[in-house]
Formats: structure tokens, sequence, C-alpha cells
């Protein structure tokens, strides 16, 4: 089991920080994801599950997670309202994480590592963008298990929700 040093959880920390409070980040909160969670709170739970379970592991460098925080963070900047407009409801799921990618290049100039990872994020239903690297691999989980987790709570999503939720993502470590 790997301990991260406080340099390591800083440095987390400050591209954490520096995505929760980008203006543009912000916009994916006007998003509703499942059964009213935003967008913008479903990417940091993610991000945070994520370098959770990755730094418990000896296998990933500061390097991986690096790329694992900023792809978990980015994969669904999506942009759009996918269940405002029909002709998207079909094709969201497979679409939106080519165009979260290309949003995050736009924006952000993403490195190909973390473009490969927002790719193949939504597998297998995006069947050929296979989870290649053990990052890939891990936010294509835990973003399946945040999603359901959201999608199985079964009360409607309420400003006490909403405001617990931005509490407990305004830090990646836990105090």
């Amino acid at each position: 089991m790997r301990e991260l040093t406080k340099e390591e959880k800083a440095e987390l920390e400050e591209i954490y920080q520096h995505y929760l409070n980008d203006e543009k980040i912000k916009r994916m909160n006007d998003i509703q994801m499942h059964r009213g969670s935003s967008c913008y709170i479903h990417s940091f739970r993610v991000a945070k599950l994520c370098v959770k379970k990755a730094s418990r592991r000896k296998r990933y460098s500061m390097q991986n997670l690096r790329d694992l925080l900023t792809a978990a963070i980015l994969h669904d900047y999506y942009l759009y309202d996918w269940r405002a407009h029909r002709e998207l409801k079909k094709k969201h799921g497979r679409r939106h994480p080519l165009v979260a990618c290309s949003n995050a290049i736009r924006d952000f100039n993403i490195s190909k590592e973390v473009q490969d990872i927002i790719k193949s994020h939504m597998w297998p239903l995006t069947i050929r963008l296979y989870p290649k690297t053990k990052e890939a691999k891990l936010v294509n989980r835990m973003d399946n298990h945040i999603a359901t987790r959201e999608a199985l709570t079964f009360r409607a999503f309420k400003k006490r929700r909403h405001e617990k939720y931005i509490k407990m993502i305004s830090h990646l470590f836990d105090e």
C-alpha cells in the first residue's frame, strides 16, 4: 500500500482546486445528470473516488495520478443538455465521451493519456473505445459506481443534498 506524501497531496489538491474553481467547469453545474445530480458534482465525486482508490496502490506514479485526476474531472465535460434535444437522446451515451474530449482539448489542452481515458470511460457502450490503461479502467469503474448510486437514489434531488455534495467535493482529501 502506498501513502502519498504531503507534497504529492498538495499537488493533487492544487490541480483539483484549479478545476473546481474554473468558470468553464462550473458550467457543468447547469447540466442535470442522474436523478437530479449535476454533471459538476458527479464528475468531482468520480475524481475524488478515483484518487482515493488509486492512492492506495503502489503501481500509480505521480504522473498517473495527475492524468487520472484530470480525466476523471473532465470525463463528462460535454456541456449540453441531451434531454432537451430529442435527436441527442439516442446517441448521447456513445457520443458524449468524444464531445467531452474535444471540449477538454479546446479548453484545457489535455495530454494524449487524458484523452484516451475520457474517450473510453463509457465502455462497453462505446465498444470500440476499450479502456487500455489502469487509469482508464478505474475511471470507467468509478463512473459506473457513482452513476449507479445516483440513479438508485429515490428521493428527489433537494437543495439540502446539493449543498451537502458541494461541501463534500470542496476538497480532494478529507481534512
